[in-house]
């Protein structure tokens, strides 16, 4: 599994990849939006008409695992270019997105 430190590494490696192409002219915040959207529509497809038992046990079947990792990834890919556009941590984020959380829906014994 990929250490979180390697997060920037990643982006980098997407920076490099779309330049290399000299695609940073459409990774713009509203494309790169809108491939995000597109893409988890696409892992969304994956799960449509499952169970939630037959989706619980999508990864026992090698392509559609394939297909769903795939998916992940490319949904993974645009939000963090997206991160990388607008200047947001996405760890950074998460971490702060968690703590509102557990403060507005705190545990039954709190």
């Amino acid at each position: 599994m990929t250490e979180p430190s390697d997060l920037a590494k990643l982006q980098r490696r997407l920076a490099d990849f779309a330049a290399a192409r000299n695609w940073q002219p459409y990774h713009n915040p509203k494309n790169l939006v809108a491939a995000l959207s597109v893409e988890a529509s696409e892992l969304v497809e994956i799960f449509q008409w499952l169970t939630p038992e037959e989706s619980a046990r999508v990864m026992d079947d090698p392509g559609t695992a394939h297909r769903v990792t795939d998916e992940v990834a490319d949904v993974l890919a645009y939000l963090l270019q997206l991160c990388e556009v607008l200047g947001i941590d996405p760890l950074a984020a998460l971490d702060a997105k968690i703590d509102r959380n557990e403060r507005r829906f705190p545990t039954p014994e709190e």
